[in-house]
């Protein structure tokens, strides 16, 4: 297990929880420093078409130190994720040096100071994703279609996009019309991070504009973990 410290400048006094979404440009993260660890991502076996790539690590915060977990699956129910649901998965961890960046601890610290507004959960996945396009194969980031992951807080922070058109990003209202409330390509440095119960999200199929292949680099971060029932961590 990996204890990594909690930098001060990041403590935050609690407020509420989310109102809405949030939308923040992380300029204090140096997001160059993460976009070489997306070249050696293993491809996504669950997935036909071979143009999804996948890591994924699991955190737990324990007072100022950010803890990395033994390995864990990914499990979501069939209600959730028609496409994958019922369905447990299992991704490599995340580079052990990805893990040591900066940019990367400062991340998940500031996930998590939304997180601790909304949910009492200590727990943080973090999925790092590249979805790829060439002029014959489009990346579909989203397969599931529009969704939630089943969890209580979700944040999708945008390392890069290269050589691509579309992947936009949208949210809709729970409970409400198909009308998505936001709409935003997101670029290197953004971060959206909203409430899973409030919002169903879905980010559009990405096309390569050139002929060399496009990419999208994304870090998707959930709280808590998605774990198979009988795999949960105790509070």
């Amino acid at each position: 297990m990996m204890n990594l410290s909690k930098p001060k400048a990041l403590v935050k006094p609690a407020t509420q929880c989310l109102a809405s979404y949030i939308l923040e440009m992380l300029t204090e993260l140096n997001v160059d420093t993460l976009k070489p660890y997306f070249f050696n991502l293993p491809a996504d076996p669950y997935l036909e078409g071979g143009y999804r790539f996948r890591r994924l690590s699991h955190f737990r915060v324990e007072g100022d130190r950010l803890i990395k977990l033994p390995h864990r699956r990914l499990f979501q129910s069939k209600t959730i994720n028609p496409l994958l649901g019922d369905v447990v998965r299992e991704y490599e961890e995340l580079d052990d040096e990805l893990i040591q960046q900066e940019a990367f601890q400062h991340l998940i610290w500031e996930f998590f100071e939304y997180c601790q507004l909304c949910s009492t959960k200590m727990e943080i996945g973090v999925h790092q994703i590249r979805t790829t396009a060439s002029f014959n194969q489009m990346g579909n980031p989203a397969p599931e279609g529009i969704h939630r992951d089943g969890v209580d807080v979700v944040g999708i922070f945008a390392v890069d996009r290269h050589g691509i058109d579309g992947g936009e990003t949208h949210l809709y209202k729970a409970g409400s019309s198909r009308q998505a409330v936001f709409s935003k390509v997101l670029n290197s440095g953004e971060f959206l991070v909203f409430q899973d119960g409030q919002y169903f999200h879905y980010t559009s199929p990405v096309n390569a504009v050139a002929a060399a292949q496009g990419t999208r680099d994304v870090f998707v971060l959930t709280c808590p973990g998605l774990f198979p029932p009988n795999e949960e961590y105790e509070e």
